[in-house]
């Protein structure tokens, strides 16, 4: 007898309708899966037998062919196993297969016949058609809730399944409170009030965020780099419920999520070791996956000792930063996954650190200091919008209890400042100053009489690239921005130009 039970499958972060057939027919025992299995599907025979025979039903022994269609696409990972194993149930009488109708089922099994949670289900959730029912682990109702309109029906093994397609038990379908949890968005632990002095970097940070533009700090070792990079997402804009979503997706295909953690509601902050590798640093594998870009996807990402990360690893940044995505192909398939995030890095300005310390000593040698420098390419650097050094403390900034502004009210001027980029660029696909193309830079960036002659003379003393020129700009627009202004005039060119001399020193 044949039965066909819906299923699906996630691919980069978008799911599509699987549909699992199973055809059960007199003939020499047997059981195989085609429709392009890997190698955790076609494990899924000795999973599914055993969890029928341990759930008290009669395997069959017969022939036995599951094919998951469209036979085109790579299936992976084990989230088959339930649907299998109700297509058997169905196929050999056990379900009638008229109530296998509108119901799309997942879910890993175990050989006792639970029923284990699995990844991305909040995008099959929100693949869903409004008339479907989603049959799923009990581990993974509420991350799938989060779609309103999705009616999702959670259970704890395969006999709980079956009685409830047979309607001999009542399951009342899941509810995610989006309300409850949303209360707790922008919440912060940590707060920029908490960082003593650096008033100049806390000042360029507030710009970042602003503009959302990517940071460089350079400084000794111990001078607060980290700390203040740490503190960055508490100054971004609060996420919109779509930002969530989208950044949840990642989450969710990553196996990031937990049934108490359903939703990411705080932008992210991915801060990954130097010894990661490109492959973990953008994605990928034999069937590419999200990578530390992604998941920093509408956050921030820190790279702390940014010359210590190999050379490689730091090149492949620099398309997902002008483009917001990654495109990963392999020879199973080639996906893109979207990696729109805010890059803070930090890094000493020799081996030793104290290059540009006034108390200590340093002890490196210019080779060794060009070494370490030349890491960092040039153009990965054009591509950061603010360079900032970091100096050491004094004794009365340390000791001292002057005030600083918290996060909030920092986020405010954020706010403000962004608001101002979304009345202006609305409708012209650009939601950032940092976005900004040479087109739209001549356009938006209008400059006054001094602010042109300033940044002329900038260009013949420091050598600036067209793409530091750029960079200049787009700054100088969320200076302006900050301060209510609507034409850029020389100070704010000037403060701009101060964010870039940095690298010039350091490098030329």
């Amino acid at each position: 007898m044949l039965a066909k039970v819906e299923s699906n499958i996630v691919v980069g972060i978008d799911s599509i309708a699987v549909d699992v057939e199973v055809d059960v027919a007199n003939g020499l025992p047997h059981f195989a899966i085609v429709g392009l299995p890997d190698t955790a599907i076609k494990e899924s025979i000795n999973r599914v037998k055993s969890a029928i025979k341990n759930s008290n039903f009669n395997f069959p022994n017969k022939r036995i062919t599951v094919n998951l269609s469209p036979a085109d696409i790579k299936k992976e990972g084990p989230c088959f196993d339930l649907p299998i194993a109700i297509g058997i149930m169905a196929a050999i009488g056990y379900i009638s297969p008229e109530k296998l109708s509108n119901k799309v089922i997942c879910g890993e099994l175990s050989l006792d016949g639970r029923v284990r949670p699995i990844k991305g289900v909040l995008p099959r959730s929100l693949a869903l058609e409004s008339s479907k029912e989603f049959i799923l682990p009990r581990q993974n109702a509420r991350e799938a809730a989060i779609v309103k309109s999705s009616k999702i029906y959670p259970i704890s093994n395969l006999k709980e399944a079956v009685d409830f397609l047979n309607k001999t038990i009542e399951i009342r379908p899941a509810k995610t409170n989006l309300k409850n949890i949303w209360k707790k968005s922008n919440i912060h632990n940590l707060d920029f009030s908490d960082v003593k002095g650096q008033e100049h970097i806390k000042r360029g940070l507030k710009i970042a965020a602003a503009g959302h533009h990517n940071v460089l700090m350079i400084g000794p070792p111990g001078t607060g780099k980290t700390m203040l990079a740490k503190r960055m997402p508490s100054i971004l804009p609060n996420m919109s419920m779509e930002e969530a979503l989208e950044t949840t997706k990642i989450h969710s295909v990553a196996g990031m999520l937990s049934n108490n953690n359903v939703l990411v509601y705080n932008r992210p902050f991915r801060d990954p070791h130097h010894t990661i590798s490109d492959a973990a640093l953008v994605g990928g594998g034999t069937h590419p996956v999200p990578g530390e870009i992604s998941l920093a996807h509408n956050g921030v990402l820190f790279l702390d000792e940014l010359p210590e990360f190999k050379r490689n690893v730091l090149e492949v940044l620099r398309q997902p930063i002008e483009n917001g995505k990654i495109t990963i192909s392999r020879i199973e398939a080639s996906l893109t996954f979207p990696a729109k995030f805010m890059l803070i890095a930090a890094m000493n300005p020799c081996p030793c650190g104290f290059l540009t310390d006034r108390k200590k000593e340093c002890h490196c040698t210019p080779p060794q200091i060009q070494r370490y420098l030349s890491k960092i390419s040039g153009p990965l650097l054009d591509r950061i919008d603010i360079h900032l050094e970091v100096p050491r403390l004094s004794y009365d900034e340390l000791s001292g209890k002057r005030f600083s502004e918290n996060s909030d009210t920092i986020r405010e001027y954020v706010n403000k400042a962004r608001e101002v980029q979304r009345t202006r660029y609305r409708g012209s696909g650009i939601f950032f100053n940092a976005h900004l193309e040479s087109k739209t830079i001549e356009k938006y960036c209008q400059l006054d009489e001094d602010g042109k002659e300033l940044l002329k003379m900038a260009i013949l003393e420091l050598g600036i690239s067209a793409r530091a020129y750029d960079k200049i700009l787009k700054v100088a627009r969320t200076i302006a921005d900050l301060e209510g202004e609507e034409k850029i005039a020389a100070s704010h060119i000037s403060e701009a130009i101060g964010y870039r001399s940095l690298d010039r020193n350091l490098w030329s």
